[in-house]
């Protein structure tokens, strides 16, 4: 059986030292095939990084963080999974509202609410996040969506993936 992860990151602290180590490399070890989708600046943190070879490696699908043009076969199947960790609170909004300004949320947004796919979001926040007026609104609107939220904390971040399994 082909099961394949999405997989999507936002830019935030640890991503360019624990993404591959605490969530690609044990996906990869539980089963999983990496569709590796991230925004515009979690992947020039990534590549700053010496990361994007290394997460290359370890899927036989592209690491994306462009739409591809016109014409253009798609580069990953629709998996019926998704982990989206590390997620931004600007990530975690523009999701909760729809808008799908990179393709990391774009994959996202057409994946939500979809009947059979599972959506598990890690978000890290400051605390000071949670005083916002809009942030309950928006954790409200993902979870009457079916996704499944935790917060990222300093922690492993490998039993995020225990979200996929449940």
């Amino acid at each position: 059986m082909d099961r394949v992860l999405g997989l999507v990151a936002s830019s935030c602290g640890g991503l360019d030292t624990r993404f591959r180590t605490e969530l690609a490399e044990p996906a990869v070890a539980r089963g999983w095939r990496l569709a590796i989708t991230l925004t515009p600046t979690a992947s020039r943190w990534l590549n700053a990084a010496g990361e994007l070879e290394r997460l290359q490696e370890l899927t036989d699908l592209a690491v994306r963080s462009t739409s591809r043009l016109p014409g253009e076969p798609r580069p990953h199947p629709d998996p019926a999974h998704f982990l989206f960790a590390p997620a931004s609170a600007n990530s975690v909004a523009k999701l909760a509202l729809g808008l799908a300004d990179n393709q990391a949320l774009t994959v996202l947004g057409d994946a939500l609410g979809q009947s059979g796919v599972t959506i598990a979001v890690g978000y890290q926040v400051l605390d000071a996040r949670f005083q916002h007026p809009a942030w309950p609104g928006h954790l409200a609107a993902l979870r009457g969506a079916g996704v499944r939220l935790n917060r990222v904390n300093h922690g492993s971040w490998t039993s995020l993936l225990d979200e996929l399994d449940s």
